[in-house]
């Protein structure tokens, strides 16, 4: 049966009152003259402004059920003393029901697609696709000797294979957790698997000045020039964190065409020893995401929050105000400056994802329009989103909300030991 979704009445980003019609997901017609047929599923957009939805490039959804455990610690003390430990207390039914509470803030705040690694990566594309999200999923791979089966080098590609069952949505990606916790024979067999398969491969690198020594004494080489030589620079490849990058590194990726993607917040929170070399990044050439990391070492899968943030702080690290604008800002955000990410604009022909935003707050009036996004709104002014021609929220109600917080709670206790 046809899908027809028409929205009348909202204001459009160049100013106009107009909407928007969607035929079975996908965008047919945009602007002022959009009318309701009889039959079509409609909503009235009144006082509300259609925008594109936000991207987050780099997230671990099922940490949701560790936010606030272990805060105010450094990055190496938190993971062994906090995150691994609780971490081996996790089932499949944990892994979904945490992803089912990221999915449900992440839709209140406007993120509709997301780029996860986690375990039980089936578990993750399951939670995602009933939520109705987009998600690029990730079994993450660790070279470790007590890694689980899934979770091993040489289940990658059986890996892949897993996630691909679960519907057009859902991105079946390669995790390799990091250089330091893969070795160099694992890592090249990734890479044969992603050019065989055509598939993504998501990684952390040089999130703090320790990997990259670590990396120069093992390898005699940074870990850009590491990876390129084993073939995990590629345009397929999604770059986490970033931070210590250099000119010739930065350069590499942009020739390889690789995506980056900073998560400013983590970062600060973990006291990664930098911020993310934004202007540097962008005079080589490099495609820039961004991403909250998991809600253990954010708190927040907000990315609305995020986005003002990774603004202020570039602006502060460089000294310069006029960097990073909020036009400039925004369009990260949304993976405009990424392509790979998977962005999806507001246009005739694209998948019908988007957001309805109430602008109209105190909090926000009379701020211009990229101004008023990027520095004053937050996820609250998200009043309905919308992927593939469905309606996720509506009027901030988001159906089975009530059962995800209720098996979240549920299954955060036994994580965390607290049960």
């Amino acid at each position: 049966m046809t899908r027809v979704l028409t929205i009348t009445g909202a204001r459009l980003t160049d100013g106009r009152v107009g909407g928007l019609r969607a035929l079975d997901g996908t965008i047919t017609a945009l602007g002022p003259e959009v009318r309701a047929e009889p039959g079509d599923e409609h909503l009235d957009a009144s006082g509300l402004t259609l925008v594109p939805p936000l991207v987050n490039g780099h997230t671990h959804a099922a940490m949701t059920l560790l936010r606030g455990y272990g805060d105010d610690l450094a990055l190496m003390e938190w993971l062994q003393t906090r995150i691994w430990p609780a971490e081996a207390r996790l089932t499949p039914e944990h892994v979904y029901w945490g992803t089912r509470l990221a999915a449900l803030e992440m839709i209140r705040s406007g993120t509709l697609r997301c780029w996860d690694m986690y375990f039980h990566a089936t578990e993750v594309a399951r939670a995602c696709a009933d939520a109705g999200l987009r998600a690029a999923v990730s079994q993450v791979i660790l070279g470790i000797p007590d890694a689980p089966a899934e979770a091993r080098p040489e289940a990658a590609e059986d890996g892949l294979a897993r996630l691909a069952g679960y519907g057009p949505l859902i991105t079946p990606c390669l995790g390799p957790h990091a250089i330091y916790t893969v070795g160099p024979d694992a890592l090249r067999s990734i890479a044969e698997v992603s050019d065989r398969h055509d598939a993504p491969v998501h990684i952390h690198l040089a999130e703090t000045a320790g990997e990259v020594d670590d990396c120069v004494r093992e390898h005699g080489l940074r870990p850009v020039p590491y990876l390129d030589a084993l073939g995990l620079i590629t345009e397929r490849s999604v770059l986490a964190h970033g931070v210590h990058l250099d000119d010739a590194e930065l350069e590499i990726v942009a020739a390889r065409g690789a995506t980056l993607v900073t998560c400013p917040v983590s970062n600060m929170k973990l006291s990664v020893g930098g911020a993310f070399r934004y202007p540097a990044a962008r005079a080589a050439g490099c495609a820039v995401g961004i991403g909250t990391d998991g809600a253990a070492s954010n708190n927040s899968l907000d990315l609305l929050q995020d986005v003002k943030v990774l603004s202020l702080l570039q602006k502060h690290t460089t000294g310069d105000p006029s960097v990073l604008p909020a036009a400039d800002a925004w369009a990260i955000a949304t993976g405009a400056t990424a392509p790979r990410l998977g962005a999806t604009p507001l246009e005739v022909g694209h998948p019908a994802d988007l957001l309805l935003l109430d602008l109209d707050g105190p909090e926000v009036i009379p701020a211009p329009l990229d101004a008023g996004l990027v520095y004053s709104a937050t996820g609250a002014t998200v009043d309905t989103a919308i992927v593939d021609g469905r309606v996720l929220m509506r009027g901030r109600v988001i159906e089975g909300e009530d059962e995800v917080r209720a098996r979240a709670a549920e299954a955060a206790a036994v994580v965390r030991g607290e049960h």
